[in-house]
């Protein structure tokens, strides 16, 4: 390609972003800030990230705010600005249980949340420094401690509708995932969240439907919220079979010359996807995640040749399970056995995209941290038990002396 036609292809491409930032721009001119603030409502699950766009803002304002309010009116406010250099927050880097001070990014007037978690339910205000509001949301953070799973394959129903007079409470699913596995029987499912319809909401917070927000919404009365308090989300599981897409040629072409050149019985174990290795201590947890997978995704787990499915594996179905697969995605071992040796494959989207090789020894020192949910665990057992055995040795000191002052007690005649 000559230098001219290089030049006119950058020239062009410059200009096409332009016109992508005009037109960004644009949206803003289009759309009005409203004169009395609504706030929009938005539900998540746990462990989710999500985004909120500022959809209206003054042309003059170069750059917004975000602040966080847990209720309305509440006086402490939190201010969500990446001003003075702060560096854009990436998924991958956010750690379960930080603080949405350092799990949040602005970008483009939007405001990105990563692993929200249900402290992070509330309102949140687009603005300025000065603390002029130009949009607003109510965001609803449903826990996933208590989900309920649904498997269709086994005849289960999710929960029916539930009705207190005015009050309607009731499940909304999203969509089906992408089956988790190809070539293979594999398994989709689709998140449920609570909603409900109720006339007595408070007109302020806006829906896209008359009468209906999410469960944990602003809008909703106090007196409304114990009842729905037990409504969970619910995860709805099935079964499907999808063929796998057509391999790399190139990749083939390469095994192929790798077949080739070895010799026979000694030829080189070439892995189909990037295996990670590890090494546990026995009688150790460990947690395995998937690269680059989302709790939305369609995340498949397996170990050698064993497909894990959700219908035996999933989180809840067996109180004493030691290897589960938790609502984030995760694959949980707690306890360590050497029957656990093996390459544990990850699928996502459908596509296996890593594998771990765990070894477990026997050996090695592994120092104690509160970190360390094994090491809570204990603390939490050994005090609970010191309590108890605190609390019998007091009774029964307790009792005796009452029956030592009862039995002694003088009697006193007229």
């Amino acid at each position: 390609m000559s230098l001219a036609h290089t030049t006119v292809l950058l020239c062009a491409w410059g200009s096409l972003q332009a016109f992508e930032i005009v037109e960004k721009e644009n949206i803003f001119l289009k759309t009005p800030c409203p004169a009395f603030l609504m706030f929009d409502n938005a539900a998540y699950l746990a462990d989710m990230s999500f985004e909120l766009p500022c959809h209206c803002k003054p042309e003059e304002v170069p750059a917004v705010v975000w602040y966080y309010q847990k209720h309305v009116g509440s006086s402490h406010t939190k201010v969500l600005t990446d001003f003075d250099g702060r560096v854009l927050t990436e998924a991958a880097q956010v750690r379960v249980g930080s603080d949405m001070l350092v799990r949040f990014s602005i970008r483009m007037f939007s405001l990105l949340v990563f692993r929200a978690q249900p402290e992070d339910s509330g309102l949140y205000f687009c603005g300025t420094r000065k603390g002029e509001y130009f949009y607003a949301y109510d965001v609803d953070i449903q826990s996933n401690e208590g989900m309920v799973a649904t498997f269709k394959d086994m005849g289960q129903k999710p929960f029916a509708d539930e009705y207190y007079g005015n009050l309607h409470v009731f499940t909304t699913f999203w969509e089906w995932t992408p089956c988790d596995r190809c070539g293979v029987r594999g398994e989709q499912w689709r998140i449920g969240l609570c909603y409900l319809q109720s006339p007595d909401l408070s007109p302020r917070y806006r829906r896209t439907q008359s009468d209906v927000v999410s469960c944990g919404s602003q809008a909703v009365p106090r007196r409304l919220r114990t009842t729905v308090r037990d409504h969970m989300p619910e995860l709805l599981v099935q079964s499907c079979l999808v063929p796998c897409e057509k391999k790399n040629r190139f990749r083939e072409s390469v095994l192929a010359i790798y077949n080739y050149v070895s010799k026979v019985g000694s030829k080189p174990w070439v892995p189909k996807v990037p295996i990670q290795f590890h090494q546990q201590r026995l009688g150790h947890g460990l947690i395995i995640s998937c690269p680059g997978a989302r709790p939305e995704h369609a995340v498949a787990w397996d170990k050698d040749h064993q497909h894990l499915y959700r219908t035996q594996y999933l989180k809840g179905v067996n109180r004493s399970m030691r290897v589960f697969i938790d609502h984030g995605n995760q694959l949980h071992i707690r306890f360590t056995q050497l029957s656990d040796r093996g390459i544990y494959y990850c699928w996502r989207q459908g596509v296996q995209i890593a594998g771990f090789r765990l070894s477990v020894t026997s050996r090695g020192h592994y120092p104690a941290s509160l970190s360390d949910p094994e090491t809570r665990a204990a603390v939490e057992l050994t005090l609970i038990s010191y309590l108890l055995i605190t609390a019998i040795f007091v009774t029964v000191h307790l009792c005796r002396c009452c029956c030592y002052s009862f039995r002694f007690r003088p009697m006193f005649s007229p």
